[in-house]
């Protein structure tokens, strides 16, 4: 019991640090809605992977090392800005200039029974593609127009959303390493625990949940207005970087 509130409270506070809309969040439900299932959990693993291993630094006092040298949060910030602001103008782009081509849903034998979405012919290499448009039970579904990571590309780009992100050191190796520190010695470490299963049940529920969401996303006009969304938050959150806010 005496551990158990400590646990509590770093939950709490790990929640109330990550849930909010931001590029990580945003990538995250795309991927939930559109790509495979292992593609989404390997997204998932990485987010949550990523935060444990910032915030185990930050208690152990990685931290002040990032403190004393700005500089290399200022080259994070730059390398951030500029794939966030790339990435805002694709996305800008599809929610305004949606390909014509009709995208469908492959059942994906490798996978848990989940939809897949595949590409039209004459799609690059490196995307997911389906060379017929229906399912093993002989229905097809609607899927937006639009590239489907690969896993190497969902991991690699999610891998840049974190860790380009100067914020996501201030927030896991600065603030939650430095609260962690003040819980004591004896509830340091649950207070931590708690901290890294927050991010571990962010990142599944909406990983994982955000899949409920696909018949919703069967519609392209849903896509258009997702997309201009994720145009607005990456950016926002781009121009925010390179303005030094």
């Amino acid at each position: 019991m005496t551990a158990f509130l400590p646990l509590l409270s770093g939950l709490g506070t790990g929640l109330a640090l990550i849930v909010a809309i931001g590029v990580q969040n945003t990538y995250l439900l795309r991927l939930a809605v559109s790509a495979r299932l292992r593609v989404v959990t390997a997204a998932v693993v990485v987010c949550a992977v990523s935060d444990g291993v910032l915030i185990l630094a930050g208690v152990l006092g990685v931290g002040v090392v990032v403190e004393r040298f700005p500089v290399a949060i200022v080259v994070i910030r730059f390398v951030g800005a500029a794939f966030l602001l790339t990435y805002g103008v694709l996305a800008a782009r599809r929610a305004l200039r949606p390909s014509g081509d009709a995208m469908r849903v492959e059942q994906d034998a490798h996978d848990d029974g989940a939809p897949a979405v595949g590409m039209p012919a004459g799609a690059s290499a490196g995307v997911a593609m389906t060379a017929h448009p229906t399912t093993a039970a002989g229905r097809t579904r609607t899927a937006p127009p639009g590239i489907v990571p690969t896993m190497r590309a969902a991991v690699l780009t999610m891998l840049v959303f974190t860790w380009a992100n100067p914020h996501v050191y201030l927030d896991t190796l600065v603030f939650l390493g430095s609260v962690a520190n003040q819980q004591g010695v004896d509830d340091r470490w649950p207070w931590t625990i708690g901290a890294v299963l927050a991010s571990c049940l962010w990142f599944g529920a909406l990983g994982f949940g955000g899949r409920l969401l696909r018949p919703l996303f069967a519609r392209p006009l849903t896509w258009r207005v997702f997309d201009g969304l994720v145009a607005v938050v990456m950016l926002g959150f781009g121009a925010a970087l390179a303005l030094g806010a």
